[in-house]
């Protein structure tokens, strides 16, 4: 099984969690009403009966807090949740835009962890460790006596305390010593940015922080401004994160004071997000390529872009999560991340898909607007959108979706492997494959291909592992394969950045997003 993660973000299903969290705001409980008091003493009534009758002792916190407190949330919606010490902590961090840790980004399977990056000044970096690494013990422990989750729980004990790595470097076979102290590491939120075509620039947003602004716009300005026609932005698998962060971006290609977005909920004041004038603003074409995984503040920004026709939405329709959350902080250093409102776009419309049988049905994802002036572009002129209409419209008058989530301008599906194909990436095969291709040949040569008597040798590997080769995928993947195994060998030798630049570029969903430059003053003006 291929696992991909880093020392500094060892907690993944927590991660992938809290950056869907926009708009964190901390708080304090207060004294609960009256009616909660009461049915507090019934609660307590019922746990003393528990604790009395019950066949066996009773643990106190994993009956309240595991049992209780998130049996009572998940009565809400999917988006509550009771959050530990750590994982409190560890979303303070990700608010922060740092964590405590090594800087590494790791390839792990079962007994074997190779390094793919180091950030930039991090404890890895200044250790001179680097894409190719192979770390072979930790703290005296091997890691090929280890099965794969004692090896998953043995890194995230270890992120936040100094450890002793045993590493041996490409081409050698002895292991070197490295002892590292963890630290705060800068964690990037735009993690990919290069120039896809003379003219066109790339940028890839992964959440959104407080720094996002910032690190979208030296992107940007990195990739030579004055001479750019179009700007591909890439907000797949973006989770979300600090709603005030994206409409900050949005106001890097909106006019000031244009409306980006309504937040409305029953414990918060109605609030309104507009465009603010910022020290860069870029007026050149933009595509957007967003897909089912793109959620919350970032379908904030992909709404507000769309529905102003500042840019082409392209891909396949968004997760459609537009709930605010804030965080109720606890005692003992734990908290509540609760739904405390809602997102409305532009126009009116709610990011948030209905979920039946939870509190987030159709009904409540509709509140009266009567009290609002019409947003511009709004559906219906003076009159709020009513449950059921479900067309918009952009302030060029071109008809947007509604009902959950943003529907792309132009749709583009994405390429989904087979479960053969899943099967053998994700056992790790390829990228064990890219190393022992690499021992054996030695350094790419550019421009690096990979020859069709290493897909033979790879297939050969394959069997020799036992695992079986049939022949109606096999004449289907071979070009995936082929491209897959590239990109972990540029990962090796290269890094993770440069891999993956290998790997979009590859990608016929951002190659035909970036088709569209020519036709996006034709497919905005609803032609």
């Amino acid at each position: 099984m291929k696992f991909v993660a880093s020392i500094c973000r060892i907690a993944p299903l927590v991660a992938v969690l809290f950056l869907a969290a926009p708009g964190l705001h901390a708080q304090t409980s207060s004294a609960p009403p009256d009616d909660a008091g009461a049915l507090a003493v019934k609660f307590s009534a019922i746990y003393n009966a528990i604790e009395q009758n019950y066949a066996e002792p009773v643990d106190a916190d994993h009956a309240i807090f595991d049992g209780g407190v998130r049996g009572m949330l998940s009565a809400l919606d999917p988006f509550c949740a009771f959050l530990d010490r750590d994982q409190f902590e560890l979303l303070k961090e990700q608010a922060r835009g740092e964590s405590v840790g090594f800087g590494s980004i790791l390839y792990v399977s079962v007994g074997k962890i190779l390094i793919l990056q180091t950030a930039q000044g991090s404890p890895s970096f200044r250790a001179g460790l680097a894409p190719g690494d192979e770390i072979v013990s930790i703290n005296g422990q091997r890691i090929d006596r280890l099965e794969f989750q004692e090896l998953i729980e043995l890194l995230k004990a270890s992120r936040s305390r100094p450890v002793r790595l045993g590493v041996i470097h490409p081409g050698r076979v002895v292991p070197e010593d490295f002892n590292l102290r963890p630290a705060a590491v800068a964690l990037p939120t735009v993690d990919k940015s290069f120039l896809w075509s003379p003219g066109i620039a790339y940028v890839h947003i992964a959440s959104f922080e407080e720094k996002t602004p910032e690190e979208v716009a030296e992107a940007i300005d990195h990739l030579d401004v004055p001479h750019l026609t179009g700007l591909l932005l890439d907000l797949r698998d973006n989770h979300g994160g600090i709603v005030d962060s994206a409409a900050a971006v949005a106001s890097l290609f909106l006019k000031p004071n244009v409306m980006v977005l309504t937040t409305r909920g029953r414990a918060q004041p109605e609030k309104d997000y507009h465009a603010t004038a910022m020290p860069r603003r870029y007026d050149m074409p933009m595509v957007v390529l967003v897909n089912g995984e793109t959620a919350s503040a970032s379908e904030v920004l992909a709404a507000a872009l769309q529905e102003h026709d500042r840019a082409v939405i392209a891909g396949q329709p968004t997760y459609g999560k537009g709930v605010i959350q804030s965080v109720v902080e606890l005692p003992e250093s734990t908290g509540l991340a609760l739904t405390a409102g809602q997102y409305f776009t532009p126009s009116g419309r709610s990011i948030q898909r209905p979920l039946p049988g939870t509190s987030l049905t159709f009904e409540s994802l509709s509140p009266s607007m009567a009290s609002k002036p019409a947003a511009p572009g709004s559906s219906n002129g003076d009159d709020p959108p009513q449950p059921g209409a479900n067309t918009f419209h952009t302030d060029d008058g071109r008809p947007v979706a509604g009902g959950g989530g943003i529907t792309p301008d132009v749709e583009i599906p994405g390429q989904k492997d087979d479960p053969w194909l899943a099967f053998v990436t994700q056992r790790g095969y390829v990228t064990s494959y890219a190393e022992s291709y690499l021992t054996a040949h030695g350094k790419l040569v550019e421009p690096f291909e990979v020859p069709p008597e290493a897909l033979d040798d790879f297939k050969q590997t394959l069997e020799s592992n036992g695992v079986r080769v049939p022949d109606e995928y096999w004449s289907i993947d071979q070009n995936i394969l082929r491209l897959r195994i590239k990109v972990e060998l540029v990962n090796l030798v290269d890094g993770l950045d440069r891999g993956e630049e290998v790997a979009t570029r590859a990608d016929p969903q951002t190659r035909k997003a970036a088709d569209l430059f020519p036709r996006v003053t034709q497919i905005l003006k609803g032609h």
